[in-house]
């Protein structure tokens, strides 16, 4: 998916709709274990020589539980804006006091470029941080291993700071 800013200069709006694959971008590792096309609504915008991007992407994904290491599938839809002007980043470094808003401006250095790593890094960036299979997932016991949504174990999980454990001791003699 590329956009070609001769065309958006003269054309002024393109619209950009239908579905790509990232497949070889993003990570089948971590906690993302698989995902499925990407549905694009995107419209470019030609802004005094800039291309403004904006939409929304919608994915599926399949991540791990991070209490129980489960499955869990979820639908995403990802708001999408990006600013990219043609040159360097250091040419236009020098004024600065311009406009603060150049650091969101991201710098291609051809009059075509490719959209999908940036399509890609927004997916990345919107996977929840914790993926819960749900909200009173109990995980796995820290002792057996067992998935305690699944079966209670009789592991005794009591924590004791140990530094008090002698005082737990203490007691024990006296009852």
């Amino acid at each position: 998916m590329f956009i070609h800013l001769k065309d958006l200069a003269s054309k002024g709006t393109i619209r950009i709709e239908g579905t790509e694959d990232l497949t070889g971008i993003l990570p089948k590792s971590g906690s993302l274990l698989g995902y499925g096309p990407l549905q694009v609504r995107l419209e470019a915008r030609d802004k005094a020589g800039t291309a403004e991007v904006t939409g929304e992407l919608d994915i599926d994904v399949e991540q791990s539980c991070s209490r129980c290491l489960s499955p869990v599938g979820q639908h995403l839809t990802i708001p999408f804006h990006e600013t990219f002007v043609k040159g360097e980043a250091q040419e236009l470094e020098e004024s600065e006091d311009e406009d603060q808003d150049e650091e969101d401006v991201l710098y291609v250095s051809e009059d075509r470029f490719e959209l999908k790593p940036y399509l890609a890094e927004s997916v990345l960036m919107a996977l929840p941080f914790i993926p819960l299979c749900s909200e009173d997932c109990q995980g796995l016991c820290p002792v057996c291993g067992t998935n305690r949504n699944e079966k209670a174990c009789e592991c005794k999980t009591e924590k004791v700071d140990p530094r008090l454990a002698g005082l737990a001791d203490f007691f024990k003699d006296r009852s």
